[in-house]
């Protein structure tokens, strides 16, 4: 993973260009400050404070002076263009401190070269120096998190089944000090019967399996952290299309962000009992496949009526989050990139998030707001739980209804959550479909850090 701490350093009097950030509102006047060479040279290129960038002379040397939206609220991607497009070296901000920027800065130097012959010539790095060293660790903790999250997502499925995302678990483990158990066989079978059925159709080699990680003092308020980890889906025997087929290596997204969340919590050292749990399988298709029609026995008791294997995500969340909610957790959430209809609704943008307590929805909201990570809360629409009902068994995995299909998966959900306990559920894209600066196409973390975020707030580390 690319080396983000050396990218950001404390300002300690080291060389470096500078960097002058400008809006449309300010441009003016501070163009009028310039010396004239410097005002033709900015004239020339028809920069006006709005977008782009232009380099300044300076001897053998230069400055840069760049547009942004607000000089007053520096938004997380507003250096990324430059970090992606400078030559290498040093560089500092003229006025002021990166703030929030410096996430953007780091990220945009980020690349997944794993399946890639290196670059010839190799770029060097751009390093920003900072002004506020107390923010340094905090950002670059953020952009492993999310560079995490896009490895995982972007890897091959053939090189990330099951057993990958234990041993990626148990790393974890490993550096936090963490406690791990893995579920499988007959005892998964046994205890989860919903993970078992998705994932019983891949060979032994990819057989389904709940990965768990325990980390922290148990005194402290225990919080859980689910994520859906399906390597692949393929559909099962309600088989997908192949244009539905093609970026499903990414359906262990949810897996990710649960991960790369644990990974803050504890690298925060926030006050909290942490629970992680990740139901990871493949869905596959064989002989011994799940069948539209089957009915399965949850962890929970409830007989579930399979009406569309398509639906499993659902299926092996259940039956975590059944298992979460047995250690009475003050607090559950979910990462899961669960329904198409989500994206029908909000775009890849805005993960989907429902929340069963308006309190913990309003400091959730309020967190993505404060670090720019963008969600939307969805209704859990209680007259449509109904709709989940099965003829011959206590429920169905779809409603049959073909609208408000991110709704029905959450309220089928929320039926193995207990009631009195607080629940975020987030589906989410995990996904870019077209690049931006800093956010290249491919897997992405969104949800992740308005969620750190929430925590940090609620669990301030003492």
């Amino acid at each position: 993973m690319t080396d983000f701490a050396s990218l950001l350093v404390a300002d300690r009097g080291q060389k470096a260009r500078a960097i002058h950030l400008v809006d449309k509102d300010s441009f003016a006047a501070w163009a009028k400050k310039r010396t004239a060479e410097d005002r033709a040279l900015i004239e020339a290129h028809r920069f006006e404070g709005k977008t782009g960038f232009v380099i300044l002379p300076r001897g053998n040397d230069f400055e840069v002076v760049s547009a942004v939206r607000d000089t007053n609220a520096l938004s997380p991607w507003c250096l990324a263009k430059l970090a992606d497009s400078l030559p290498e070296g040093a560089y500092k901000l003229a006025a002021g401190d990166a703030g929030a920027a410096a996430l953007g800065w780091l990220l945009a130097q980020h690349r997944f070269d794993a399946y890639r012959k290196a670059e010839n010539p190799q770029r060097g790095p751009r390093v920003l120096v900072t002004g506020d060293p107390a923010r340094i660790e905090a950002t670059v903790r953020l952009a492993e998190a999310t560079a995490l999250v896009r490895e995982l997502v972007d890897t091959p499925a053939a090189d990330l089944g099951p057993a990958e995302i234990e041993a990626a678990v148990r790393e974890e483990a490993k550096r936090s000090g963490g406690h791990i158990r893995v579920t499988t066989g007959a005892e998964l079978a046994k205890g989860y019967p919903l993970i078992a059925a998705v994932g019983r159709a891949a060979t032994d080699e990819r057989a389904p399996r709940l990965v768990e990680l325990e980390w922290g003092k148990a005194g402290n308020p225990r919080i859980a952290i689910v994520g859906k980890g399906v390597c692949f889906d393929s559909g099962g025997l309600d088989l997908k299309p192949a244009s539905g087929m093609r970026i499903m290596k990414k359906d262990m997204g949810g897996a990710a962000h649960a991960l790369a969340l644990a990974r803050l919590v504890s690298t925060a050292r926030l006050p909290v009992r942490l629970h992680l749990l990740i139901p990871t399988v493949e869905n596959s298709v064989s002989g011994a496949a799940y069948r539209p029609g089957d009915i399965v026995k949850s962890r929970k008791g409830d007989f579930v009526e399979i009406d569309n294997t398509d639906a499993e995500g659902r299926l092996i969340l259940a039956d975590a989050l059944t298992r979460a909610g047995e250690d009475q957790p003050e607090l559950i959430i979910d990462f899961a990139t669960l329904t198409g209809a989500a994206r029908t609704a909000l775009g890849p943008d805005l993960p989907a998030t429902f929340v069963n307590r308006d309190d913990l929805a309003a400091e959730i909201e309020s967190a993505a707001r404060e670090v720019s990570d963008p969600l939307w809360r969805m209704p859990l629409w209680d007259p449509y739980d109904a709709d989940l009902k099965s003829d011959v068994a206590d429920l169905s995995n779809t409603s049959g209804n073909a609208m408000a299909g991110a709704i029905y998966a959450a309220l089928f959900l929320r039926r193995f959550v207990p009631d009195e306990i607080a629940w975020a559920h987030l589906d989410t894209y995990a996904w870019r479909d077209s690049p931006k600066p800093a956010r290249p196409k491919g897997g992405d973390a969104l949800g992740l850090r308005a969620v750190f975020a929430m925590l940090e707030a609620r669990y301030p580390p003492r």
